[in-house]
C-alpha cells in the first residue's frame, strides 16, 4: 500500500479525510491549531496546513475508491501516475507538525534584521524580518526559500 495526495474541494478536507476513516481507507489531513481573534473573543482554530489537500493509504487495485467520497476532485499526478509519498516523508511530516510552534517576544524587532527560529518545526534556522505587525513577523528563511509567518 502506498501514500497518495488527493485534491479536494477547498474547505472539505477534514470532512473528506473524516469520511475515508469511515469507508476504512487510511487518511491524514495535516492540521495547525492557532488562536484567531475577533472583535468581541478570541477561539482556538484547527486548519489544514496544506488547504485542499489530503493523504490516503490505499492499495492500487482500491484506487478508485475514494472518489465515492464526496469532496473527492482527484488524484494529484506527477509525470502521467498519481504521485506516490513515501512512507518517511508522512511520518516527517506528521513530526514537524507534533512539534510545539514558535511565538516571539521581542518588540524592538526590525525589517531587515536576523533572527533565528528558536522552536518549532524551523527551529536553528536564520532568517531575515520581512515585515513586523504588532502580532506577527514575516520572516524570509533564505536557505529554504520560504516565507514564515510567526506570531508574537
Amino acid at each position: 500500500m502506498n501514500w497518495y495526495a488527493i485534491y479536494t474541494k477547498p474547505r472539505n478536507e477534514k470532512k473528506v479525510a473524516d469520511k475515508l476513516e469511515a469507508f476504512g481507507i487510511e487518511s491524514y489531513c495535516p492540521t495547525i491549531t492557532s488562536i484567531k481573534q475577533w472583535s468581541d473573543r478570541k477561539k482556538k482554530v484547527t486548519s489544514p496546513v496544506l488547504p485542499s489537500y489530503v493523504f490516503v493509504k490505499i492499495s492500487e487495485p482500491r484506487r478508485n475508491e475514494v472518489f465515492d467520497v464526496p469532496g473527492v476532485v482527484r488524484y494529484v499526478f506527477w509525470l502521467g501516475k498519481p504521485a506516490i509519498i513515501r512512507d518517511e516523508e508522512i511520518e516527517l511530516l506528521k513530526e514537524y507538525l507534533a512539534q510545539d510552534y514558535t511565538s516571539v517576544v521581542q518588540t524592538t524587532l526590525q525589517r531587515g534584521d536576523k533572527l533565528i527560529v528558536p522552536s518549532g518545526p524551523f527551529k536553528g534556522q536564520e532568517g531575515v524580518i520581512k515585515n513586523t505587525t504588532n502580532t506577527k513577523i514575516q520572516l524570509v528563511l533564505e536557505t529554504l526559500g520560504i516565507l514564515l509567518t510567526l506570531e508574537k
